[in-house]
């Protein structure tokens, strides 16, 4: 495996230990940065560190302060910081088993594969993989990495296992300070039975490969089409019909999804519609207009 593992250890359930590795299930390589350059020159900036009426500092100067009030810090040394840091246990412990619908989605926060650490390892973690499959549970455990403490929890992923790192509890928002306006009522009943006929009509298998940034894909061939130009001129590209959709004036509910459901329909009936306004176009009395300018300009 080329990549490099973000952790080694072992995996402890009760008395068995697994020897595991974990690696990142994400990439950060799907995304484009952007640096600051000087156009003239080609150089690319860079920002000196300053303090207010001092000027330029060194680095040894510098140390890490908190903020207790407006202006007032408590500083902390390197040393001081590194003091407190937790060292990289190498043991994952399982301390429970959960229902994976008793853990909202707000907690998951990264994710990671969890593979045997070597053929001698393999059957131990066969046997996790398929226990946690066949309860349908989630194991819980804390993991000490980069010098942070994580709540993380584990679950089967095809012949892998995955591992998800967990927000703390004082790191979410209250739901319910966001939410506490929404009137708490029963939705029209007709309303609510053609939303649900709209979402089943739209109801398929997730793949994830059918969605991609547009954005960045954009920007990857706008990137491109400069690097190919010879001095790197400005390139404009044609917006054609890609300006975005103006805004609906339907403001009827019921109106709305009933329009939503008939686009959802098979094309058949569509086109049948479509040639009705055409014959009607077609057939509309305006040509006798034609003629009586005609008449109009022999005068």
């Amino acid at each position: 495996m080329a990549a490099r593992p973000s952790w080694r250890g072992q995996i402890r359930l009760a008395l068995v230990s697994i020897p595991v590795e974990i690696y990142p299930a994400s990439k950060s390589g799907a995304s484009i940065s952007f640096h600051q350059i000087h156009e003239p020159s080609g150089k690319r900036i860079k920002y000196e560190k300053v303090a207010p009426g001092v000027g330029p500092v060194s680095a040894d100067d510098i140390v890490k302060g908190f903020e207790i009030s407006k202006g007032e810090y408590v500083l902390l040394e390197p040393e001081e910081i590194e003091s407190v840091k937790l060292e990289s246990r190498k043991t994952l412990e399982l301390a429970q088993f959960v229902d994976a619908d008793e853990i909202d989605a707000l907690y998951y926060e990264k994710p990671y594969f969890v593979v045997p650490a070597d053929d001698l390892a393999e059957e131990a973690f066969i046997v996790l993989r398929e226990a946690l499959r066949r309860a349908r549970k989630v194991g819980i455990g804390q993991l000490a990495m980069r010098g942070q403490e994580y709540v993380v929890a584990i679950k089967p992923c095809g012949r892998g296992i995955l591992m998800e790192t967990l927000r703390y509890a004082d790191e979410l928002n209250k739901a319910s300070s966001y939410f506490r306006d929404i009137e708490d009522s029963e939705p029209d009943a007709d309303l609510l039975e053609l939303a649900t006929t709209l979402i089943d009509k739209k109801t398929g298998k997730f793949d994830a490969g059918e969605f991609h940034n547009r954005y960045v894909d954009a920007l990857k061939g706008l990137i491109e089409e400069k690097r190919k130009k010879k001095g790197g001129g400005l390139v404009i590209q044609d917006a054609g019909d890609k300006e975005p959709p103006k805004k609906s004036n339907v403001v009827d509910l019921m109106a709305a999804l009933k329009k939503s459901l008939g686009e959802s329909n098979d094309n058949a009936a569509a086109p049948a519609k479509a040639k009705k306004p055409v014959a009607k176009k077609a057939t509309a009395p305006r040509k006798p207009a034609t003629p009586r300018k005609a008449a109009g300009s022999k005068r």
